[in-house]
């Protein structure tokens, strides 16, 4: 197969599809692999590893997107590369489709294969393919808060870990799972005083069991919300429903009760935030003051450490690309019911139930399971 990688156009996107290994990996399976001269840079990756690798480096991405039946990316197409695709190509990426009605129509539009990262699951459960950007983006979400705390930054002026005689800040998690439980490990770690809410006993029973006393777990209601988004200097949103846009848990009323100068870090922006106020941001620009509270909404905070984002989400996506080139991706998807999950368009056609069910559209026509669309 021919596999193409094409640098990322995201604002301040530094991450890349493949690393030189993975690519070595392909060439000696016998597929092609090319590579847009650049694509590695922002990772410390030359183009001359990926020759070394047996890649080819082509000049930009209209001769990536021409020569690859398959494109392998990290973040979800622009409109520039959506008028790329075709018919028959296969897309393998994050889309994060059920916020974003205009990709979601690009590409059925465009007759190609997408399959997202961010819905293949695990036989043990969980999203294999979202944990290790999920991990990245919780040890991140307390480190930008404690910068946005600063007075400089708009924040009230608050050190996030305190000194002796003064109180540590408060963190607020809203949800206990992978990206969660990562931000109140670093939250910890800089000293701060940290709650963590969830609906799932099960998961609040974990949490304890992992950092004991050190945290406080609270079962997530509106009123409990309510209170202890009054008391926070930061609050973390890391709610996720797979493929479904994020359920929006932070009312702008519950914001104009926080403190002035209070930090919400919208972790879950990509499925498009759980705060009423939150707003899709770039690193360029990460914030903007909403109720007198400072968001921090990135879409790609990976993205930031791209080094280490890139080398994490390769040891997670490797198998699944190798497994899509060696036996095509419709015999990959037949022989893989949680790659099959990640199947999100094809053939004009959403597969993906939770971004169907988000932007209303027609079961049997606009929506076909995949199950039905590989006729299993």
């Amino acid at each position: 197969m021919r596999i193409g990688i094409p640098r990322e156009l995201k604002d301040n996107e530094f991450r890349v599809g493949l690393t030189p290994s993975s690519a070595l990996e392909l060439t000696a399976h016998g597929h092609e692999v090319f590579v847009e001269t650049g694509a590695g840079a922002g990772s410390g990756l030359a183009d001359s590893e990926y020759e070394t690798a047996g890649a080819r480096v082509l000049p930009n991405s209209g001769a990536i997107f021409e020569q690859a039946e398959m494109i392998v990316k990290v973040k979800e197409p622009l409109p520039v590369e959506r008028a790329l695709l075709r018919e028959g190509q296969v897309l393998f990426t994050y889309l994060h489709l059920a916020p974003d009605p205009q990709q979601t129509r690009d590409l059925m539009a465009s007759g190609a294969t997408c399959i997202a990262y961010e819905t293949v699951t695990s036989p043990f459960g969980g999203l294999p393919l979202l944990t290790p950007m999920s991990e990245v983006a919780g040890r991140l979400a307390p480190q930008v808060a404690a910068h946005c705390l600063e007075k400089g930054a708009g924040g009230r002026g608050v050190l996030l870990g305190g000194v002796p005689g003064v109180p540590a800040g408060e963190v607020v998690i809203l949800g206990g799972g992978v990206a969660g439980t990562h931000a109140a490990a670093i939250a910890l770690g800089l000293g701060a005083s940290v709650t963590i809410m969830d609906r799932n006993p099960e998961a609040l029973r974990r949490l304890e069991s992992r950092f004991g006393a050190s945290v406080r777990t609270i079962f997530s209601t509106r009123a409990a919300l309510e209170s202890v988004a009054r008391r926070a200097d930061v609050l973390i949103g890391t709610v996720l429903v797979p493929g479904a846009a994020a359920p929006k848990l932070v009312s702008r009323e519950m914001v104009r009760g926080m403190k002035t100068g209070a930090v919400i870090v919208d972790v879950c922006i990509d499925q498009g935030g759980c705060c009423e106020t939150s707003r899709p941001t770039t690193h360029s620009q990460p914030t903007y003051v909403e109720e007198g509270v400072v968001h921090y909404c990135v879409t790609n905070m990976p993205g930031a450490v791209p080094r280490t984002s890139t080398f994490a989400l390769n040891n997670a996506t490797l198998p699944f690309v190798l497994a899509l080139a060696d036996k095509g991706w419709r015999a990959a998807l037949t022989d893989d019911p949680h790659l099959r999950a990640g199947l999100n368009v094809h053939a004009g056609a959403i597969a993906c139930l939770p971004v169907a069910l988000a932007q209303g559209l027609k079961h049997g026509v606009e929506y076909i399971a995949p199950e039905a669309m590989l006729g299993l």
